[in-house]
């Protein structure tokens, strides 16, 4: 029987997800007041600057309400109006040379034990085509995606590390540089079988935390027993596979709780969809990392706190 689980915070979870889709939220009176930067020049006409802050606030409105460039120019335009707030709005093309520029840091609540990390990635489409001019007319050239590399608290469900690849990256090419992204002690970090590589295993022991990737089906000792070196963290994972199985190993060591990477996943493409509205690499790699930031902001605004039901 499939197990079944309820919502123990309902009321609380219920007000947070109405509070995700407030204007006032995502507009506050710190950041109005550094909408546009005071520049030096004294030119008449000179145009007028627009602050990072400002920027990034154009870009989370069109994230996370679906707007085009010229659209969400319009709504803020209008929003503004209403607010009484005598600022301009940056237009579409202000906002698409300006994003590039933009660092944006994934925030990230501070923990004071070690972190059990979950590691993942997923596809996001580019020039995305329909589904029945596929079946038509074939892929065309223009049709690629961006792969999202994600490392995320398998606690609290935050996104602690990002990094965005081209499709023909693989997964564990990045994954070193995705660990670094990650402050403080790390316990534990599971991942999936695309990760079973010797300099995976290294970039995680280094860190001082366990690994947990299961290893391939015809996985053999690295390191036998007889050598004069430390035992290898995977010949442990397969000697213990091969006397209890791989089921018991999944439970023992909490495997199961990777699944929350592709949770995450599924929250994100739910959220913002499976496609990219930028047209280049830097664009696109910053329109992805806005959207992990706003994520992480949505999920301490409102989150489930679930329980299993007892047969």
């Amino acid at each position: 029987m499939k197990a079944q689980y309820r919502i123990g915070n309902w009321s609380e979870y219920n007000a947070g997800l109405k509070h995700r889709g407030s204007l006032t939220f995502r507009i506050e009176a710190s950041v109005l007041d550094e909408w546009i930067v005071k520049t030096l020049s004294s030119k008449r006409g000179a145009s007028v600057y627009y602050s990072d802050q400002a920027i990034v606030t154009m870009a989370t409105v069109k994230a996370v309400y679906h707007l085009a460039g010229r659209q969400c120019q319009g709504f803020l335009e209008s929003v503004f109006e209403l607010m009484g707030i005598d600022l301009p709005v940056p237009d579409h093309s202000t906002l698409s040379r300006r994003i590039s520029q933009l660092s944006i840091p994934i925030p990230v609540v501070p923990k004071d034990g070690a972190r059990h990390v979950v590691v993942d990635s997923t596809g996001v489409k580019v020039y995305g085509e329909g589904e029945w001019k596929t079946r038509q007319h074939g892929l065309s050239k223009r049709r690629t995606w961006r792969k999202l590399h994600l490392a995320i608290d398998e606690a609290t469900g935050e996104i602690v590390a990002a990094m965005v690849t081209t499709p023909d990256v693989h997964d564990g090419e990045v994954f070193g540089d995705l660990l670094e992204q990650i402050e403080g002690e790390i316990a534990q970090v599971s991942t999936d079988g695309a990760y079973d590589h010797r300099h995976c295993y290294d970039d995680i022991t280094y860190r001082g935390a366990q690994p947990v990737i299961p290893p391939r089906k015809d996985a053999v000792i690295w390191q036998p027993g007889n050598c004069n070196t430390p035992l290898h963290p995977r010949d442990e994972n397969l000697r213990y596979i091969r006397k209890h199985g791989r089921k018991k190993w999944k439970r023992d060591f909490n495997y199961h709780r990777r699944s929350l990477a592709e949770t995450t996943m599924f929250r994100f493409k739910t959220i913002f969809g499976g496609k990219l509205s930028a047209r280049n690499f830097d664009n696109q790699a910053v329109e992805l990392f806005l959207k992990c930031a706003v994520l992480n902001r949505m999920i301490r605004v409102a989150k489930p706190d679930s329980y299993k039901v007892e047969a």
